[in-house]
């Protein structure tokens, strides 16, 4: 048992003692470091993860607290009176069942054309030369800096008073009015002008450069033409990538307030009820206490800022889902995605 003891404890037949004595204290002050190391590596980790939850863990302690919870000193974190009537009411002012089939429709088309789109034009620019190529990516590139609030007066103007080369006038004698529809935004995304195409072709380029392109030599060898090389070849090894960028449109377009408000007009989205959700509470209240809902009723603050955390979750409840689901390919991509220039 002995012998085990120093097999297992030191190198050859030396403690782990016998041999600090020998370095003279080095061992034992080396493995204290490494000890010390850790554990303060774990201490940091634990406290960005809480600064990283800790809002959305009050978020959630709140969403199932009564109102009488919100005012009593002594309900921290675990509710009293646990009750779900917070989610039932959130659910009735922002018409959830309705506002999540038409995000969900809106934001899994748009994000399948922008990922289509995209990954064409992040191909072309990282494998083929053409005139101007390099001026056309710096116009990429201003997509990814150029906040779409400075064009959304072109934008209405544009998609208000909608022509091609003046065909339609000439034929109707007016001009097409497209707001109010998802016709916009299906134009705007099959023309990589969506919300945050520019990162979305940047990001496929770097990755499509990380490729060998020794791969579609040995394709064009065997006979394969570009577009059938792209499809059986590259496109196979761009999954990470292109999961990444579905997740990231399906996201932000899930979220997104200012092109929902600017095309889609009064279509129900969850992303539009939520910014309402407040001004809205105070008319449902007085609705359910039978006053008609004609005057609003008055609503403390810490009420208004429950009803908007509960709304919230029902929002990012979805996303959370999804990106669980995903999140290998979604790392494998970002790992991936390296800066060649």
């Amino acid at each position: 048992m002995k012998d085990k003891k120093k097999i297992k404890t030191g190198v050859g037949d030396r403690t782990f003692w016998e041999r600090n004595r020998l370095t003279n204290g080095y061992l034992l002050q080396k493995r204290v470091g490494a000890v010390f190391i850790s554990i303060t590596r774990a201490i940091l980790l634990f406290g960005l993860c809480f600064l990283i939850l800790q809002p959305v863990l009050n978020k959630i302690s709140v969403s199932f607290m009564t109102e009488q919870d919100l005012y009593n000193p002594i309900v921290i974190s675990i509710p009293l009176h646990p009750t779900i009537e917070n989610y039932q009411i959130s659910a009735e002012i922002m018409n959830y069942s309705k506002g999540i089939v038409n995000s969900l429709v809106i934001s899994l088309s748009i994000a399948i054309i922008q990922v289509c789109m995209t990954t064409l034009v992040g191909y072309g620019f990282a494998r083929f030369k053409f005139p101007l190529k390099n001026m056309w990516f710096a116009f990429v590139m201003m997509l990814i800096l150029v906040p779409p609030q400075t064009i959304s007066s072109s934008l209405y103007l544009h998609f208000s008073t909608f022509d091609i080369l003046g065909i339609i006038k000439m034929i109707t004698g007016h001009t097409l009015n497209l707001r109010g529809s998802a016709l916009p935004y299906f134009l705007m995304s099959l023309g990589c002008m969506g919300l945050k195409n520019g990162l979305y072709i940047y990001l496929v380029r770097q990755y499509f450069r990380n490729i060998p392109i020794d791969l579609e030599e040995a394709a064009y060898i065997d006979g394969c033409g570009t577009l059938k090389t792209f499809f059986s070849i590259m496109l196979p090894q761009a999954k990470p990538i292109i999961t990444s960028c579905f997740l990231f449109a399906f996201v932000w377009q899930w979220t997104d307030g200012f092109f929902s408000r600017l095309f889609l007009g009064k279509m129900t989205l969850v992303s539009t009820s939520l910014s309402t959700i407040v001004d809205s509470l105070g008319v449902f209240i007085a609705r359910m206490e039978g006053t008609g809902g004609t005057v609003a009723a008055t609503v403390s603050v810490a009420r208004s800022n429950q009803i908007l955390s509960t709304g919230t979750l029902m929002i990012v409840g979805p996303i959370i889902m999804l990106y669980l689901f995903a999140q290998r390919q979604f790392v494998e991509s970002l790992a991936s995605t390296g800066i060649k220039m």
